[in-house]
């Protein structure tokens, strides 16, 4: 797996995550400026919360085993690269 398509991943996770974000707190405003009528709405609005704290931490948790994977193709390629650069010692 080439490194720039996990580095390409890492940037699509983050715009979505960031977007996600984004619209969710846009819907919240708006809603908390609608002063919502009675604990029904109040539960809805928690659980809503709930939710994009349970999403946020689980892209964050892609992201992370993203930035892993990213260093670990990274040290192999340069090791491959170091490994290609050693002179090669056949006289004996």
């Amino acid at each position: 797996m080439d490194p720039a398509f996990a580095v390409v991943g890492m940037v699509m996770i983050g715009a979505i995550s960031y977007t996600i974000v984004s619209v969710t707190k846009l819907i919240v405003d708006r809603r908390a400026s609608q002063k919502p009528a009675g604990s029904v709405a109040d539960a809805r609005l928690e659980r809503l919360e709930h939710a994009v704290d349970a999403i946020a931490l689980e892209i964050e948790r892609i992201s992370e085993g993203q930035r892993f994977t990213t260093k670990l193709l990274s040290e192999q390629t340069r090791e491959k690269k170091a490994a290609r650069e050693l002179p090669s010692d056949t006289s004996s």
